[in-house]
């Protein structure tokens, strides 16, 4: 038997369930990544198991044509409708979470070692890169980098 048979195989198996699995896989990833993109994708897996549940002799190809399909389209609607405004600055690239912590002084809750670690913010944590200090450091936030704060001894 070839691989191509096997391949086949088991995409011929597929379930209108297996998608909504892959789409819970999909929105837990986002949790773990920076900005909206898994969400859309998980939302066309989702959307591909409700056109396998109604159409259940959809072939795998088409199932997957409607997976990317969605997936485009998902991705594209979020962006548009979602997309957070600029704060009026002559920097239109900076967001306004970087004008909120820039400049306040947080508490080290995991030593910075090897320049990173993790610093107190309000009631949650967040990945801080900067010069190596003990837990319970105060340090500076100098910037702010995709979902890391850039800080410094204060």
């Amino acid at each position: 038997m070839d691989d191509s048979n096997i391949t086949q195989g088991i995409f011929d198996n597929l379930q209108f369930w297996h998608w909504w699995v892959f789409a819970i896989v999909l929105v837990i990833l986002e949790v773990f990544s920076p900005g909206a993109f898994f969400m859309w994708m998980g939302a066309a897996a989702a959307a591909s198991g409700l056109a396998l549940l109604v159409v259940p002799e959809l072939s795998w190809q088409m199932q997957f044509i409607i997976f990317a399909v969605a997936s485009i389209a998902a991705i594209l609607i979020g962006r548009t409708f979602f997309n957070r405004k600029s704060a009026n600055t002559d920097d239109p690239t900076l967001s306004q979470l970087e004008t909120e912590l820039t400049g306040n002084i947080y508490v080290v809750e995991k030593a910075i070692i090897n320049g990173s670690g993790r610093i107190q913010v309000g009631e949650s944590t967040w990945k801080a890169q900067g010069p190596d200090c003990e837990a319970g450091s105060s340090v500076k936030v100098i910037g702010v980098k995709g979902a890391v704060l850039l800080v410094e001894l204060a």
